[in-house]
């Protein structure tokens, strides 16, 4: 396990909230889920297997942070994770995605993470490499005699201080590449047979000849491709694979997303609800534990951490098949948030949406400052729409600062050194067909 994950509860609650507002039971329940990983590795070995995961099932509306809590938890622990609507699974013997899929889009979640870390482990040894590779396709010709090697050697230091110092960066080279052409397995696009058009496409690419190209590119554009290339040579795939696989096995996150659209039991059920309760039993063994198959090898799914998610508006946790429901014994009601929350959003985080916009807006030149009642008219709008329409939770934030500064994002190219103050008049006069004509929220949020 790496450092992330050795962050005590206390601390994994301060790191999220430095991103979510609020939501302070279902931080407590991942983190104390995250720390018994951790937990389960210092127990003896003996035991450690008979420790499952405490898997979670988080309830509340859109928008008010369910996938936003696991996502960052994820990222603190570095650990592999998906997030996956269940309502896009089938029952087995139904057109659609099978369950054991999410397996498989982990394991590759896992493969990339593992092969960015390799890559940066090696990112100097490359670009040493690559930086020999360069010189050489500067210099090319035969190799020189003992008595033309001292001017030689000569030649090329003076090419590698130009090369280091960015003089020779338009400078065009020769830079071969390979490629494997399979036009023929074109034909597994259509829906459902894209898994079978990746397994294919994989099988049959270490039978396939591989071709080379050589492509004229400028050496700066050359340095990114050699550099790309040698670390590709110097990255153990296999220990990758290994590494990946273990990670999955140990670490692994799946976040299920709409878990209520899957809970129903069949009875009465028909046409597209008769397969609920199939998709419920089908997820069952991969939630307790079972071994699925990847390209990759065979994956354990017994120590996985599930967090499933959904509003629960009509169905209940009890629609859940009762196996389900008892490989999720934590259950965490996340709250609506409030006119406050809205707010707190809208400045505390370190990525709030104030910041973004205005940041993206400091790249024409143009200065973006919020007031604080400027940010209270914003949570006030934002929070009196949400009321009246679907709540969607701090999604609608969203709509309402596009809506707000749209005027600004189109005009920003002609506003270079224009300072913008977003006040409550600026909030209120932006907004004001909306304030005075409800019914526009309809088409503009």
């Amino acid at each position: 396990m790496n450092d992330s994950a050795n962050l005590t509860p206390r601390q994994l609650v301060g790191e999220l909230d430095r991103y979510i507002v609020g939501q302070g039971k279902a931080k407590r329940s991942v983190a104390i889920a995250l720390r018994n990983r951790w937990r389960r590795q210092q127990v003896p070995e003996e035991l450690r297997d008979e420790i499952s995961p405490k898997n979670i099932i988080m309830i509340g509306p859109t928008g008010v942070g369910k996938t936003e809590i696991a996502r960052r938890l994820a990222k603190l622990a570095k650990a592999p994770f998906i997030k996956i609507e269940a309502s896009k699974f089938t029952e087995v013997g139904y057109v659609g995605r099978d369950v054991e899929s999410m397996i498989r889009d982990l394991t590759e979640v896992a493969i990339k993470l593992v092969q960015e870390e390799e890559r940066e482990r090696v990112q100097a040894r490359a670009e040493e490499l690559a930086e020999e590779r360069l010189l050489e396709l500067l210099l090319p010709g035969r190799k020189p005699s003992y008595e033309e090697s001292e001017t030689s050697s000569g030649t090329r230091e003076k090419l590698r201080r130009l090369l280091r110092e960015g003089h020779l960066d338009e400078r065009e080279v020769e830079v071969e590449s390979t490629e494997t052409s399979m036009p023929m397995l074109d034909m597994f696009a259509g829906a459902g047979m894209e898994e079978m058009g990746n397994n294919l496409r994989d099988t049959f690419s270490q039978f396939l000849p591989q071709k080379t190209k050589r492509r004229r590119i400028p050496v700066k554009e050359a340095r990114r491709v050699l550099v790309a290339q040698e670390a590709d040579k110097l990255v153990d795939q296999d220990k990758v694979v290994g590494e990946a696989l273990t990670r999955v096995q140990q670490s692994g996150i799946i976040f299920l997303d709409e878990i209520d659209k899957v809970a129903g039991r069949q009875g009465a059920a028909q046409g597209p609800d008769v397969s609920r309760e199939g998709v419920q039993r089908d997820l069952l063994p991969i939630v307790e534990g079972s071994t699925v198959n990847t390209k990759h090898g065979m994956v354990k799914t017994d120590h996985i951490l599930f967090i499933a998610a959904g509003a629960f508006h009509v169905a209940q946790v009890s629609d859940l098949i009762p196996e389900l429901q008892g490989r999720f014994p934590i259950r965490v009601e996340l709250e609506s948030l409030t006119e406050e929350d809205f707010v707190r959003i809208l400045s505390e985080p370190e990525n709030s949406l104030t910041r973004q916009y205005a940041e993206l807006l400091a790249t024409e030149g143009v200065k973006v400052d919020f007031t604080e009642d400027g940010i209270r008219a914003i949570a006030r709008m934002a929070f009196s729409v949400n009321e009246r329409q679907e709540n969607i939770g701090a999604r609608r934030l969203h709509t309402v600062m596009e809506r707000l500064l749209e005027e600004v994002s189109f005009n920003a190219p002609d506003m270079n050194g224009v300072t913008v103050t977003v006040d409550q008049g600026y909030v209120e006069s932006a907004l004001r067909d909306v304030i005075e004509d409800p019914k526009l929220e309809n088409y503009i949020l």
